[in-house]
């Protein structure tokens, strides 16, 4: 192939990306949506017209890397110390029951394996997708109900943060269980180090950031070294611990959340995500996504897949909420706004794929998982409002 092509293949991404992105706003669904099926329309599947390179391959992983940045440097500290012990409870049950329940329904359709075995890796992976959170889509509509600021909106906007945390840490688990090298005792132990670590260099990291953001504050050298520490966090984490690095660039991401320019960093992060990185990456997952080999059943997992995901949320989150003391509505309304998955549930499955934990072709049950859980969320947490008689509570300040 030669080495200019890949331009075409860029022009080819980037023009498809944004067109079906718009067209899946348009229809009141995430633009990721549109971005994955432009993938999944231009490529060996269907059009033919880009394939699946080591160049474009690596572009995808830098786009992962910026996304859990970007996420990480939204993250709001203060929000979730606030919210306390409640919100970290409800994300707790919201990742294990869908772990668990993921991880069962797996293997009751594909039959039981025992532990260390390939297909009991492959259980757990399974599961590890389910505990994932968007809660853009949620965050949306609660803003377009006026109710984000209410005590069940921020309940659900903190208990989503923490949620992706923990699903960062379990994934970080699941993919170290799974190196052949690797034992239960050298996971955990490279784990606890790495997040001790992590708190240690990134207290005085902290600091020195924050001196520079006083003495050059909003220049661009904020964001430039900002990327850097992304980068280096991120090779650190598989280099000497054998983590994802897209923990090692999320813990980078909290690092500087709290500074005054964080905001200002994430703005020209956007730039060449939002152009150039995030559309290759979300256009990789349909490149790698196989329907030739979709049959009826997978189209049966898939719709298995899709109920026990959104019913483990509401489930796991619901009744953790009773647990605490809200009211039965409000407990229904938490686990409805936390049922919905995005960007970290592909980016999950994304590294499955990669350490061979999962095939291409359940990708098209994570997507399926996407577009329903996008558009059934608003839909039904309007409903609930709506039966809703009793005025909501202000979230204390």
């Amino acid at each position: 192939m030669e080495a200019y092509s890949v331009f075409k293949d860029l022009a080819i991404i980037i023009i498809f990306a944004k067109f079906f992105g718009i067209l899946a706003r348009k229809c009141k669904a995430p633009q990721v949506v549109g971005e994955i099926i432009a993938g999944l329309l231009i490529g060996p599947s269907i059009l033919g017209l880009v394939e699946q390179t080591d160049f474009l391959m690596e572009m995808a992983e830098v786009g992962v890397v910026l996304l859990m940045f970007s996420a990480g440097l939204e993250t709001d500290i203060k929000e979730l110390l606030k919210t306390g012990p409640v919100a970290f409870l409800i994300a707790c049950a919201g990742v294990f029951i869908p772990l668990v329940g993921g991880a069962l329904f797996y293997m009751g359709f594909y039959g039981f394996a025992p532990w260390g075995s390939e297909k009991f890796y492959m259980a757990v992976f399974i599961g590890a997708i389910m505990t994932a959170t968007s809660v853009s889509i949620t965050v949306q509509s609660l803003k377009e109900m006026g109710k984000l600021k209410g005590k069940v909106g921020t309940t659900i906007l903190s208990a989503a943060i923490i949620d992706d945390v923990i699903g960062i840490i379990v994934l970080t688990f699941v993919v170290g269980f799974k190196n052949p090298e690797s034992n239960s005792g050298s996971v955990i132990m490279s784990t606890v180090l790495f997040f001790v670590l992590a708190l240690v260099v990134g207290m005085i990291l902290y600091r020195i950031f924050k001196k520079i953001d006083a003495r050059y504050p909003h220049t661009r050298r904020i964001p430039i070294i900002s990327l850097a520490l992304c980068f280096f966090f991120a090779y650190a984490a598989e280099k000497f611990f054998g983590i994802a690095d897209i923990t090692g660039a999320y813990v980078a991401g909290i690092v500087l959340c709290s500074i005054k320019d964080s905001n200002y960093i994430e703005e020209k992060m956007e730039v060449s995500s939002y152009m150039i990185f995030g559309p290759v990456f979300f256009a990789s997952i349909g490149l790698k996504t196989n329907i030739e080999n979709v049959d009826g059943g997978i189209l049966l997992f898939s719709a298995g897949f899709v109920l026990v995901a959104l019913l483990c949320k509401i489930i796991g989150c619901g009744l953790m909420a009773k647990l605490c003391r809200f009211r039965g509505m409000d407990c229904l309304k938490i686990g409805v706004g936390m049922m919905t998955r995005g960007e970290v549930a592909l980016i999950v499955a994304q590294k499955g794929l990669s350490v061979g934990l999962l095939t291409p072709v359940y990708f098209t049950s994570v997507i399926l998982l996407i577009i329903v859980s996008s558009i059934s969320t608003p839909i039904i947490l309007k409903l609930l409002y709506a039966r809703d008689k009793e005025p909501e509570a202000a979230a204390a300040s």
